[in-house]
C-alpha cells in the first residue's frame, strides 16, 4: 500500500517492544514546519508514565517547539539523523517530505524507545526488512557507496539499509546484527582517510583514558575498514530512553556547554553517581581537546534514563579526531567560550565538582596516554598518509603545548 501523507500521528513507548503502549499524538504545526505533541490520558495515568524531557511535563494540552524545522522536546531525537534523511529521500521517495514523514519513515529500529505509528490504535511502524548481519557487510558496503553517488539500488540492497539508527551527523553507516546484538556499521566517507580505523584507535585511547566508551569492533574491507559501535539504547530485547545532550540542555533552557552539561547532570542523575558522572564529562572534555575532536556537538553527548528514573552520560560514540586544527570545540569549554585549551578547561572546575588539584591529574593522566598516540595508530596498521595527516595535527605546535602544559600538573 502506498503511503498518503497524514498531518497528524501517533507516539508509542517501545520499552518492552512485545507491549507497545501509547504515548500520545504528534501533528504538524505552523505551516507544517514543527511537529507538535500532545499525550494521552491512557499514558499520563500509566504507572509506566514519565515526562519525555523536562520541556513535556506530563500535562494536557498541545506541546509545540519554539523553532521551526524541529519536533518538540524528545520527540526531535526520534528523527532520523542527516545520513538516514539522505537514504529516505532516495530510498522511500515518499510524496511529501516534512518532519512528520522522516519521524515515521525512521522505523521502527530507530534510536531510543519512541516510535511512530500511522494507526492510532495499536503500532504499526514504516516496514523495514530483517537487518544485515555480518555475512553481508561487503553488500551493505556496495549498498552505502551506490547511496553515496546518487545511484538507484536494487530491492535486495534496499533492505540492508536501516535510515534511524543514530541521533546525528551525515557519516554512512546501517545496522547489522552481530553476536546477537544490534550494531551501528559506519563507513568512510569518499576521501582518501581511513576515518573507521582513525575513529577505531581514539576509542580505543579513551578507553584507555578512563573514558566510559561505546564498544567497538574494526571490520576490514576490500579496501580500508568500517567501524561497528554496538548500540547502547539496546538491553537483549529492552529499549531503552535516550535524550541527546542538545535537547537535554535545551529543555532546560541552557546553553550548549560542557558546564552546562554537568549541571544537568547533578539535576537529572541519582545523587549517589552524580559527582562520578561529572567527572567522566570533564575527562571526555579535556580528552577532545587533546586529539583535536572538535565535532564533539551537542548530539555527540547523549543521557540514558535507567529504570530508577534517573539519567547517566551514555557511553562516549563519535569520538574521532576531526584533523582541522579549529582550535574551538563545539560545545562551550568554558570562561573563554569554545577556545580548545587547557586553560579554558580549567577555568570552571567547580561546575564538574572537581578541585583545580583533581582536574589537573585528570588533565596528566589524559595528556600522557594521548602523547602516546602515534604506537597506538601504528599498532593498528594505520597507512603513513593517514599518520602524516595526524601528525600535523596531533603533534603540530598547539596540540603539542596543550598536552606538555597538561603534562606539567601535578
Amino acid at each position: 500500500m502506498s503511503y498518503v501523507p497524514q498531518d497528524s500521528m501517533s507516539l508509542w513507548w517501545l520499552a518492552d517492544p512485545l507491549a507497545p503502549q501509547r504515548i500520545g499524538t504528534l501533528s504538524l504545526q505552523d505551516q507544517r514546519r514543527k511537529v507538535a505533541m500532545s499525550y494521552d490520558l491512557a499514558w499520563m495515568a500509566s504507572p509506566n508514565a514519565f515526562a519525555l524531557s523536562e520541556d513535556l511535563p506530563l500535562q494536557t494540552g498541545l506541546k509545540m517547539p519554539a523553532e521551526r524545522d524541529t519536533a518538540v522536546g524528545a520527540v526531535d531525537d526520534a528523527r532520523p539523523d542527516q545520513w538516514g534523511e539522505r537514504v529516505i529521500r532516495l530510498i522511500e521517495r515518499p510524496t511529501r517530505l516534512s518532519l512528520l514523514e522522516y519521524l515515521y519513515w525512521a522505523g521502527d529500529d530507530r534510536f531510543g524507545a519512541l516510535g511512530v505509528s500511522l494507526n492510532a490504535e495499536s503500532y504499526v511502524p514504516a516496514p523495514t526488512a530483517a537487518m544485515s548481519t555480518f555475512e553481508g557487510l561487503i553488500e551493505l558496503h556496495h549498498a552505502v557507496q551506490r547511496v553515496m553517488r546518487g545511484e538507484v539500488i536494487n530491492e535486495q540492497q534496499r533492505r540492508l539499509l536501516q535510515p534511524g539508527v543514530s541521533m546525528g551527523g551525515a557519516r554512512p553507516k546501517s545496522l547489522m546484527k552481530m553476536d546477537g546484538a544490534s550494531w551501528v556499521v559506519k563507513f568512510a566517507e569518499t576521501g582518501d582517510m581511513d576515518t573507521p580505523l582513525i575513529e577505531y584507535a581514539c576509542m580505543q585511547m579513551a578507553l584507555r583514558c578512563g573514558i566510559n566508551t561505546a564498544e567497538t569492533q574494526l571490520l576490514t574491507l576490500p579496501k580500508g575498514h568500517a567501524l561497528a559501535v554496538k548500540r547502547f539504547d539496546r538491553i537483549g530485547q529492552r529499549r531503552l530512553h535516550v535524550l541527546s545532550a542538545r535537547v537535554a540542555l535545551h529543555a532546560a533552557g541552557e546553553g550548549m556547554g560542557y558546564p552546562e552539561l554537568s549541571q544537568i547532570l547533578r539535576r537529572l542523575g541519582h545523587p549517589d553517581r552524580v559527582r562520578a558522572q561529572q567527572q567522566e564529562l570533564f575527562r571526555r572534555m579535556v580528552f577532545n581537546i587533546l586529539i583535536d575532536n572538535t565535532d564533539d556537538h551537542e548530539k555527540n553527548h547523549a543521557l540514558i534514563r535507567g529504570d530508577d528514573g534517573f539519567y547517566d552520560l551514555s557511553p562516549a560514540f563519535d569520538v574521532v579526531s576531526s584533523v582541522q586544527g579549529l582550535g574551538y570545540q563545539q560545545m562551550r569549554v568554558g570562561a573563554k567560550g569554545h577556545e580548545a585549551s587547557m586553560a579554558n578547561a580549567l577555568s570552571e572546575v567547580a561546575a564538574f565538582g572537581l578541585s583545580k588539584v583533581d582536574a589537573g591529574l585528570i588533565a596528566l593522566q589524559i595528556a600522557t596516554h594521548v602523547d602516546s598516540w602515534e604506537t597506538e595508530f601504528l599498532a593498528l596498521n594505520a597507512t603513513p598518509a593517514d599518520m602524516a595527516v595526524l601528525s600535523q595535527y596531533l603533534d603540530g605546535s598547539v596540540l603539542r603545548s596543550e598536552r606538555l602544559k597538561s603534562m606539567a600538573l601535578s
